[in-house]
Protein backbone atom coordinates (compact mmCIF):
# COMPACT_ATOMS: atom_id res chain seq x y z
CA UNK A 1 0.00 0.00 0.00
CA UNK A 2 1.38 3.38 -0.91
CA UNK A 3 1.00 6.55 1.08
CA UNK A 4 0.97 10.00 -0.41
CA UNK A 5 1.69 13.22 1.38
CA UNK A 6 -0.31 16.29 0.60
CA UNK A 7 -1.29 19.54 2.24
CA UNK A 8 -3.62 17.67 4.60
CA UNK A 9 -0.98 15.13 5.65
CA UNK A 10 -0.51 11.48 4.83
CA UNK A 11 -3.37 9.79 3.00
CA UNK A 12 -4.03 6.55 1.19
CA UNK A 13 -4.32 6.46 -2.55
CA UNK A 14 -7.40 5.30 -4.40
CA UNK A 15 -5.80 1.91 -5.06
CA UNK A 16 -7.14 0.33 -1.87
CA UNK A 17 -10.62 1.76 -2.42
CA UNK A 18 -10.59 0.33 -5.94
CA UNK A 19 -9.76 -3.16 -4.60
CA UNK A 20 -12.54 -2.98 -2.02
CA UNK A 21 -14.99 -1.79 -4.67
CA UNK A 22 -13.93 -4.60 -7.00
CA UNK A 23 -14.45 -7.16 -4.23
CA UNK A 24 -18.01 -5.95 -3.59
CA UNK A 25 -18.81 -5.94 -7.32
CA UNK A 26 -17.65 -9.56 -7.63
CA UNK A 27 -19.60 -10.52 -4.51
CA UNK A 28 -22.76 -8.77 -5.76
CA UNK A 29 -22.47 -10.48 -9.17
CA UNK A 30 -22.06 -13.92 -7.54
CA UNK A 31 -25.03 -13.21 -5.26
CA UNK A 32 -27.20 -12.21 -8.23
CA UNK A 33 -26.23 -15.41 -10.09
CA UNK A 34 -27.14 -17.49 -7.05
CA UNK A 35 -30.53 -15.76 -6.76
CA UNK A 36 -31.22 -16.37 -10.45
CA UNK A 37 -30.29 -20.05 -10.07
CA UNK A 38 -32.58 -20.46 -7.06
CA UNK A 39 -35.45 -18.64 -8.78
CA UNK A 40 -35.27 -20.92 -11.84
CA UNK A 41 -34.91 -23.99 -9.64
CA UNK A 42 -37.97 -23.04 -7.57
CA UNK A 43 -40.03 -22.36 -10.69
CA UNK A 44 -39.09 -25.72 -12.19
CA UNK A 45 -39.82 -27.56 -8.94
CA UNK A 46 -43.33 -26.08 -8.93
CA UNK A 47 -44.13 -27.60 -12.34
CA UNK A 48 -45.90 -30.93 -12.64
CA UNK A 49 -44.17 -33.95 -14.17
CA UNK A 50 -46.30 -33.51 -17.30
CA UNK A 51 -45.24 -29.86 -17.67
CA UNK A 52 -41.60 -30.82 -17.20
CA UNK A 53 -41.98 -33.49 -19.86
CA UNK A 54 -43.47 -30.88 -22.20
CA UNK A 55 -40.35 -28.72 -21.93
CA UNK A 56 -38.09 -31.76 -22.30
CA UNK A 57 -36.66 -32.25 -18.83
CA UNK A 58 -37.23 -34.39 -15.75
CA UNK A 59 -37.12 -33.78 -12.01
CA UNK A 60 -33.64 -35.26 -11.86
CA UNK A 61 -32.35 -32.63 -14.31
CA UNK A 62 -33.74 -29.57 -12.52
CA UNK A 63 -30.49 -28.69 -10.72
CA UNK A 64 -28.48 -29.07 -13.93
CA UNK A 65 -30.91 -26.99 -15.97
CA UNK A 66 -31.06 -24.28 -13.28
CA UNK A 67 -27.28 -24.00 -13.01
CA UNK A 68 -26.75 -24.05 -16.80
CA UNK A 69 -29.73 -21.95 -17.79
CA UNK A 70 -28.01 -20.31 -20.77
CA UNK A 71 -26.91 -23.64 -22.27
CA UNK A 72 -29.18 -26.17 -23.97
CA UNK A 73 -28.20 -29.66 -22.68
CA UNK A 74 -29.32 -31.24 -25.96
CA UNK A 75 -27.09 -29.00 -28.07
CA UNK A 76 -30.07 -27.59 -29.98
CA UNK A 77 -29.97 -23.93 -30.84
CA UNK A 78 -33.21 -22.03 -30.65
CA UNK A 79 -34.23 -19.58 -33.34
CA UNK A 80 -34.12 -16.04 -32.05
Amino acid sequence: MSITYGAAGPGRTATRARHVSSFFKRYWHAFQQWRSHERVRADLCNLSDRELMDIGTTRGEIDYVASNQWRDPRGIRSLE
